[in-house]
């Protein structure tokens, strides 16, 4: 086998439509854009889900819920998920180690749901004040965390006039 006899499979490499070009080629006259109207004539086209100036059916629709952008770095793990850990001294790398939280997760908040049977201490994770309660309770640790201050927005400048 050499490199200048290599060929595709027969039938994989379709000719491309030549229209326009006699009748004899079936796409000859209208060259398969039909009689009349904007989409047979050159320059003729409209916006995706344009209908005609009749309102569109995307604009028809009532408007509905929200996703948040910042949903997929924040994730929620149970107070029984970290009891079935065994580990004492919880942080997020342990977390995402033991597969409790996604690679992609920045930031992670302990809820009260599930039961606490010894003591463990959160570093640099969030709890409720249910979850926080629970842990004390069994002796361990859980610090407040406190929400960084972001900087304020400027004052917009008053428009020359």
């Amino acid at each position: 086998m050499q490199l200048n006899t290599i060929k595709p499979a027969a039938g994989s490499k379709k000719a491309r439509r030549r229209v326009g070009r006699g009748i004899g080629s079936g796409l000859g006259k209208t060259a398969g854009r039909g009689h009349k109207g904007q989409k047979s004539r050159a320059g003729g086209f409209h916006k995706v889900g344009f209908e005609g100036g009749q309102m569109p059916l995307q604009r028809r629709l009532p408007k509905r819920g929200f996703k948040s952008a910042s949903a997929k770095y924040n994730a929620e793990v149970t107070l029984g998920e970290i009891d079935a850990l065994g580990i004492d001294e919880i942080d997020l790398i342990a977390l995402k180690q033991a597969g409790l939280v996604a690679e992609i997760v920045s930031n992670v908040k302990v809820i009260k749901s599930g039961e606490l049977s010894r003591k463990l201490a959160l570093n640099g994770i969030a709890a409720t004040a249910g979850a926080r309660a629970a842990i004390e309770a069994a002796g361990g640790s859980a610090p407040e965390l406190t929400r960084v201050e972001r900087p304020r927005k400027l004052p917009k400048k008053p428009a020359r006039g």
